[in-house]
């Protein structure tokens, strides 16, 4: 119980050296090409969840807009099988770190208003001032609009951060009550147990929707500037 609460989000380290590179680069070696004529049930599986996601994702994207499959592809695997890594016993989450999300939200975010200045310059300054706006507000709007702009790739990552570190957060509470608790009283252990594998499955979830969410956000963001 004396442990810090906030140990697991501590970034692992050998001889003073981080490891989090590599910890980055294990979930690559997960998702292997199929090697055979005939590939196997999960890489059926895998296929066939790429193709859905790929088709829902750039349904609403232009030829230009398309280019980008392989990137956003490659963002939502990568992001979720690192979130789904971190639940396993003594592991270790790059996704709670958010100077990693903000690592990745502003390069992507940033691409796409590149993109959008250079395509279409004038739909892109268009979106600072709404049409029909009363002069007196032109001043006020601009300024609002181009916080809300910058404000897009913080929220990328803060969003990230907050749901995947909230999650972690409350399944190590809820492990230690349950630890705690089964010295004094079994059936409120055991009760407290059941709530941590109801939480754990739904962190199962929450791991690849947030993956989805900021994936899904980005193509939006492409979407606007494409």
């Amino acid at each position: 119980m004396n442990e810090n609460l906030f140990a697991p989000f501590v970034t692992p380290t050998i001889l003073g050296i981080t490891t989090l590179p590599i910890i980055m680069l294990f979930p690559c070696l997960l998702l292997t090409s199929p090697k055979r004529w005939l590939p196997n049930r999960i890489q059926i599986l895998q296929i066939w969840l790429i193709r859905l996601i790929t088709k829902q994702m750039l349904m609403i994207h232009n030829k230009q807009g398309r280019s980008w499959a392989l990137m956003l592809m490659s963002l939502i695997l990568f992001i979720a099988s690192t979130n789904l890594l971190g639940l396993l016993p003594y592991s270790f989450t790059p996704t709670t770190q958010l100077s990693m999300n903000i690592g990745m939200a502003i390069p992507l975010w940033l691409a796409t208003v590149l993109m959008g200045f250079r395509n279409k310059p004038k739909v892109s300054l268009a979106h600072f001032l709404p049409q029909g706006t009363p002069t007196p507000l032109v001043p006020m709007l601009v300024i609002i609009e181009t916080i809300s702009l910058f404000i897009q790739p913080v929220a990328l990552a803060v969003r990230l951060t907050a749901n995947i570190t909230a999650g972690h957060l409350l399944m190590h509470l809820i492990g230690s009550a349950t630890l705690a608790l089964s010295s004094i009283s079994m059936t409120v252990s055991t009760i407290t147990f059941t709530i941590l594998f109801l939480l754990t499955i739904l962190e199962l979830a929450v791991a690849m929707i947030q993956a989805y969410v900021f994936t899904l956000l980005v193509s939006l963001y492409l979407h606007d500037n494409s």
